[in-house]
């Protein structure tokens, strides 16, 4: 097994029932990045909660079901039993539920909301389905897709334009998905795909240190757990700051 308790993830469940489905929506990630909506929307001169809720939901339902449903149909990587039959489904209704909110929105954001509707199904299916030959299934694809994107549609929500705030702001968020893949990575290679780690490291005193896969994928786990926990503290203190 990669890892003592053979999960795929470090949030991952026991599989089968409904615990297949708390994994599947990964949820420290989908957190992560729905913070990212809320500090766009915290940007803008003016927040509306209707908005920021709208926006919100919009990203939870293309994101947090339908990427990850689309992502799991390549092999099954988290081991859900979830049938490929209804992660198509779910993929599916997924994106189609975020557009049909995208569009209930256009008469109170504005055409300016069009190029985000279109966009963000395309980000879904380029990236998880790797499509346009595998170009957006990269490192920085995920930093803009994941990270660039919601910002920018957060604040666009709430302004019905863009402004040197959000862009600022999107860069930031893009370079933390950035660090957030260089982290996931390795750690999804020593979980998923290790068979077993066995080495030693030599340090300056003369003292050697075991390496194994536990050694190696904790450091990178608590790194991941606690920059989860910081966007969204963040972002909810920003969110806060504005409505209250």
């Amino acid at each position: 097994m990669p890892e003592p308790e053979g999960r795929a993830a470090f949030y991952a469940a026991r599989p089968g029932g409904w615990r297949d489905w708390w994994t599947l929506l990964h949820p420290p990630y989908t957190a992560w990045h729905l913070a990212y909506v809320a500090i766009g929307a915290a940007l803008a001169p003016t927040v509306d909660g209707v908005r920021l809720g709208a926006t919100v939901l919009a990203f939870f339902a293309a994101m947090g079901i339908g990427a990850h449903a689309l992502d799991e149909l390549h092999g099954h990587p988290l081991h859900t039993r979830i049938s490929d039959r209804v992660l198509v489904v779910a993929g599916t209704t997924g994106v189609l539920a975020a557009v049909l909110l995208g569009v209930a929105g256009l008469h109170r954001v504005g055409p300016v909301l069009i190029p985000f509707i279109v966009i963000g199904p395309l980000l879904v299916a380029g990236y998880n389905l790797e499509l346009f030959h595998g170009r957006i299934h990269t490192d920085l694809g995920f930093a803009l897709a994941w990270g660039a994107f919601p910002v920018l549609a957060g604040y666009v929500a709430q302004a019905g334009r863009l402004g040197v705030a959000a862009i600022l702001a999107a860069a930031g968020a893009a370079a933390l998905a950035y660090a957030q893949r260089a982290l996931s990575t390795p750690a999804r290679l020593l979980r998923r795909r290790a068979l077993s780690v066995d080495g030693t490291l030599a340090l300056d005193d003369g003292t050697r240190r075991h390496l194994d896969t536990e050694t190696l994928l904790r450091p990178l786990e608590v790194a991941l757990r606690a920059l989860s926990y910081a966007v969204v503290l963040l972002a909810a203190a920003m969110v806060t700051a504005r409505l209250w």
